[in-house]
């Protein structure tokens, strides 16, 4: 009895032991090929890349157990610069820098197809919209007169990349003007410009404090305008809510360019499942790390709009846990 009893015993200790050793190696197969560190191309300090990237990074290292964090870099441009090469896992972009790197004519490497960075996660917007002072009398796209001076924003910046191609497309002719917003509002607030054209998150802290001091008039694209710039460029509608400003009485109607999460395309397919997985599975803990994060939703998905080529590892993930319904040719390597 007590032999039979010792037997049994052994055996199923050497059953647990094979399970578990078993568990360990699918683990450790399951992790073989992940790399173990990352690193995320965010932007300078002081910025939401900075400060989102940086964030998102933190949590996917505890999480899964790696060492990773955010890069200061460039910006989008140069994020992608980095993750086509594999300098940097991990990127941030928004669309239409994502487009023209893709097209190869990113100013970082012209004639380079930079198709080695691939869709990861929808990140939130980033709204473009139009400020002038009240006393100028122009509450449209069409008041703005011709020679206009209008501020984009820095040199370099999303907004100096696109604004001014938008205005170009609404038949606007302008002064082109850079700098800082809160110096461009100072500008604005002291006639030295007639418009402000912003591509920044909202509200805008450069036009909350200008209507503290004086009358603004924030304007809204019209149907056609919002139509046509959507048709031009990789942008989305977007409305800035009444409640962003105290000068707005209801929505107003304008485009917005979408961010996007990168990874280098050859990264493993279920190291990229995980990552997307820590992402978006918990939006209160990524809104935690910034507020920009309440639109960083698995139903925005949809906003790559074909852009950028889907790491396999994303759209799996997307498919399974979304419902998203990628096409099979805008996921990279089908």
């Amino acid at each position: 009895m007590d032999y039979q009893w010792r037997k049994t015993m052994k055996l199923a200790a050497l059953i647990a032991t094979t399970a578990l050793t078993g568990t360990a190696v699918f683990a450790d197969g399951h992790r073989a090929d992940w790399p173990e560190s990352f690193t995320v191309g965010t932007a300078s300090q002081g910025g939401t890349y900075f400060a989102y990237g940086s964030g998102w990074a933190n949590l996917v290292a505890e999480e899964l157990g790696l060492t990773g964090g955010g890069e200061v870099t460039g910006g989008p441009m140069q994020n992608m610069a980095l993750v086509h090469t594999g300098d940097a896992q991990f990127g941030m972009t928004t669309m239409g820098p994502a487009a023209e790197s893709i097209a190869g004519t990113n100013p970082i490497a012209p004639g380079l197809q930079m198709d080695n960075a691939c869709a990861m996660f929808p990140m939130y917007q980033t709204p473009f919209s139009v400020t002038a002072l009240s006393s100028s009398g122009i509450t449209s796209i069409a008041d703005i007169p011709d020679g206009a001076r209008i501020g984009f924003g820095p040199a370099g910046s999303t907004s100096d990349t696109y604004f001014p191609r938008m205005m170009d497309e609404l038949g606007v002719n302008y002064e082109r003007r850079n700098g800082g917003w809160t110096d461009l509002g100072g500008q604005l607030q002291d006639g030295l410009l007639d418009v402000i054209a912003f591509a920044a998150g909202v509200p805008v802290p450069a036009v909350s404090q200008l209507e503290v001091q004086t009358d603004v008039n924030i304007i809204e694209f019209t149907e056609e305008e919002q139509a046509q710039i959507m048709e031009a460029f990789p942008v989305a509608a977007f409305d800035i809510a009444a409640d962003t400003y105290t000068t707005l009485t209801e929505d107003a109607r304008s485009v917005s360019m979408w961010n996007f999460a990168i990874a280098n395309c050859d990264l493993p397919a279920s190291f990229v499942y995980e990552v997307v997985n820590v992402v978006m599975s918990d939006n209160e803990r990524m809104v935690n790390i910034h507020r920009a994060a309440r639109s960083t939703l698995p139903e925005n998905w949809t906003k790559n709009g074909g852009v950028i080529a889907w790491h396999p590892g994303a759209a799996q993930w997307f498919t399974e846990n979304a419902g998203a319904d990628i096409p099979a040719d805008e996921i990279h390597g089908n």
